[in-house]
């Protein structure tokens, strides 16, 4: 069950941290927001079937991204991302320490934070599940519904020939077939991977058929 007051709090203080962003676009703002959700969604499902406690989950995940409000410009050219999940752990950790959490837990998330872009952190933790949760719920969202229209939005998909629309489809099913094999944390991360990822081959492959049928008279 969730401690609302403690959600409450940490969604403020995100809030809070973004309001006063002022080199980041309201847009990009707005795109960071909804990702933090989608992600504290996605690990609070963890969470419930793998016995974490939800609480703690979805706050990790609404802070896994906080350091973007230190970003300059548009997002994806910040040169710091690699760094956004240490850099995020050390804007969360004084942050839990006044919510009253547990050493040992504020420990947990924050080494979560910080690994969940390379897998590296600049202080020592463990690759607890709980830890690693965080990560699998933000590349859960990183192939969810939502991304399938960003990202063709993104590489102009409409904008290219017929010819480019086809190995670009090609290409994409290729490499989502591969992503398949992704390693996670726990059996429900796994689950819903898969299944996010079999959506996505059969949209885009449901797409390369459509196409195909955009130029010429498909024998049965």
């Amino acid at each position: 069950m969730l401690n609302h007051e403690l959600i409450k709090k940490t969604e403020e203080f995100l809030k809070q941290k973004f309001d006063h962003a002022t080199e980041f676009e309201q847009e990009d703002i707005a795109y960071r927001l909804e990702h933090t959700y989608r992600v504290a969604n996605i690990g609070r499902q963890i969470a419930l079937k793998e016995g974490f406690d939800e609480t703690e989950m979805v706050i990790a995940c609404l802070l896994h991204d906080i350091s973007y409000c230190e970003a300059e410009g548009e997002n994806r050219f910040w040169p710091k991302w690699k760094d956004h999940g240490r850099r995020s752990a050390s804007i969360s950790r004084p942050f839990l320490e006044e919510l009253g959490m547990e050493k040992d837990r504020i420990e947990d998330i924050c080494y979560g934070i910080a690994i969940h872009v390379d897998e590296k952190a600049d202080f020592p933790g463990e690759n607890t599940p709980f830890a690693l949760s965080i990560g699998d719920a933000d590349n859960i969202d990183r192939f969810d519904v939502y991304r399938i229209h960003e990202k063709l939005k993104n590489d102009a998909f409409l904008d290219m020939s017929y010819e480019e629309k086809a190995e670009y489809l090609e290409k994409r099913i290729i490499r989502l077939r591969e992503l398949k094999g992704f390693p996670t944390a726990t059996k429900t991360a796994e689950e819903i991977w898969r299944a996010r990822l079999d959506f996505y081959i059969l949209f885009l492959e449901k797409m390369a058929d459509q196409l195909k049928c955009s130029k010429n008279i498909i024998d049965e």
